[in-house]
């Protein structure tokens, strides 16, 4: 997708520019840095208007502040290929456009994120404690469940009774090396290690998106002294506003390991990246999967994909709901490597586990105090997905806009 942008001398008008996809996008976000821009004016409010037919139509934007602010906003629907898109920025005394949004609500457990009335997904911040009777090692927090699908099925499922720690859609590490001692943080029954909620760092609301950023700990045990923080890991949960057919949400975590050796990753076939243990519905009858090379459950395991598509049996109106997991090119390992458990999984019952393993097949060395990011999107929808639509959607995520300007801001 190239980006040609042009900054105007009028006093309200800001910035002119074009998008013009070089593949078909679906639901795309957009973003242009808003270098050279004061977004900060007192004199008004930024405003984005797409150029159809020679008319300014108001479209719905958001600013992204931080270290470079950034202007986001969605192509909507399905993009073709060479259609360009005319849009003028303008500085105006008004009240932007306001989009029905995303909202989050917060309760003593968990942060709610919803689609005017629909529930997409909860983020569970509280300790949450196994089933009575069991081991109380296998408790948990930071971990989103449940997961909703746009007709209300819940597609997540929480320590089930043949893996208690499995949590949702959760990304704990398995064998891990520090210092030479062997620390697992992904099976807790070993009571080598865990993972916390700390705190939340920021919580957005807006037209284009709404989410939250939240500090997870890594801790080990048995260290000298008190237990240690083994890694610092930010979750940053962003849900697109797309409307309540669609849920689509980014799911980036960013790691920073305080120790003084650093941490070692070790190969191995689960760990890391993001997993999803889905409903007790979905079993070898029910359940099916088809990754970017055209993998299904019979071979997708240790495979590598751009994007692996999980489907199987719902109460929805159309009988079946889903989930598109999408890498970002910038992973490592891309295309990653995948954990699918095969049909015979669980005694021969064929749960449905999928998880993108970016330490699959080779170690992956921490270096202290050196931040390491994974980049997913989910995309959350009733009925069925072709390999088509989800070429689209991997697109859409992976390969962001080339901006010019012509004056080199």
């Amino acid at each position: 997708m190239c980006v040609c942008l042009s900054l105007q001398t009028t006093a309200q008008e800001l910035l002119r520019f074009s998008v013009q996809p070089f593949e078909k996008r679906i639901n795309a976000p957009v973003s242009l840095p808003l270098n050279g821009i004061n977004y900060n004016s007192d004199d008004g409010n930024l405003v984005l208007y797409e150029v159809l037919n020679g008319k300014e139509v108001e479209v719905p934007c958001q600013i992204e502040l931080g270290y470079s602010a950034r202007l986001w906003f969605l192509l909507e629907g399905t993009t073709e290929a060479e259609v360009k898109k005319e849009y003028v920025l303008k500085l105006e005394d008004k009240i932007p456009l306001l989009k029905l949004g995303i909202v989050l609500k917060k309760d003593q457990k968990d942060l709610h994120l919803l689609s005017g009335e629909k529930p997409i997904l909860n983020y569970r911040f509280a300790t949450t404690f196994p089933p009575d009777g069991i081991d109380p090692i296998f408790k948990r927090s930071g971990f989103i469940h449940p997961l909703w699908s746009p007709g209300g099925e819940i597609l997540s499922r929480i320590q089930p009774p043949d893996h208690y720690h499995h949590y949702g859609i959760w990304g704990p590490w398995t064998k891990t090396s520090i210092d030479g001692r062997h620390v697992d943080f992904w099976n807790l029954g070993s009571g080598e290690g865990t993972v916390k909620f700390t705190s939340f760092l920021s919580q957005t609301e807006g037209n284009i998106y709404s989410g939250f950023q939240a500090l997870q700990q890594h801790i080990y045990f048995g260290a000298k002294g008190e237990d240690q923080v083994a890694m610092n890991e930010i979750l940053d949960i962003r849900a697109w506003n797309l409307g309540e057919d669609t849920f689509m949400f980014d799911y980036t975590t960013s790691l920073n390991s305080p120790l003084e050796n650093g941490i070692l990753l070790e190969a191995y076939r689960y760990g890391g990246g993001i997993g999803f243990r889905a409903t007790k519905k979905w079993h070898k009858n029910n359940c099916t999967v088809l990754t970017s090379d055209n993998k299904t459950r019979l071979d997708a395991d240790g495979s590598f994909a751009r994007w692996c598509i999980v489907e199987g049996e719902s109460d929805t109106e159309e009988g079946r709901s889903g989930l598109l997991f999408l890498s970002h090119p910038s992973n490592r390992m891309h295309p990653e490597p995948m954990r699918v458990w095969p049909l015979d999984a669980n005694g021969g019952r064929g749960d449905m586990y999928f998880e993108f393993v970016p330490i699959r097949h080779n170690d992956w060395k921490l270096e202290p105090k050196k931040e390491y990011t994974l980049k997913y999107r989910v995309v959350v929808f009733d009925g069925k997905m072709d390999a088509e639509t989800a070429e689209m959607y991997w697109s859409s995520f992976a390969k962001m806009p080339k901006i010019k300007t012509n004056n080199n801001l």
